[in-house]
């Protein structure tokens, strides 16, 4: 994994910070595109947005919660 360290600047009312060329290219994006920002313990995770997944995702949360009871169940 690659890290490097960045400077958020001031945009109008936003604050922004500017990825270096090798990693858009590494991760296939170009300006325009949309990211995933995910709040961990660890920081903050910056990941391509998936819409299937994010789809996918959704899906799982409704079942889980409607059939919460029936997991608990099965995982015994």
């Amino acid at each position: 994994m690659t890290s490097r360290r960045q400077t958020l600047k001031k945009i109008g009312g936003s604050v922004a910070t500017v990825l270096p060329k090798t990693m858009l290219d590494r991760f296939h994006l170009e300006a325009g595109d949309e990211v995933l920002v995910v709040e961990t313990d660890a920081g903050l995770l910056v990941t391509p947005f998936d819409a299937d997944f994010e789809e996918a995702m959704a899906m799982y949360t409704r079942g889980a919660k409607k059939f919460r009871n029936a997991m608990r169940e099965l995982a015994r």
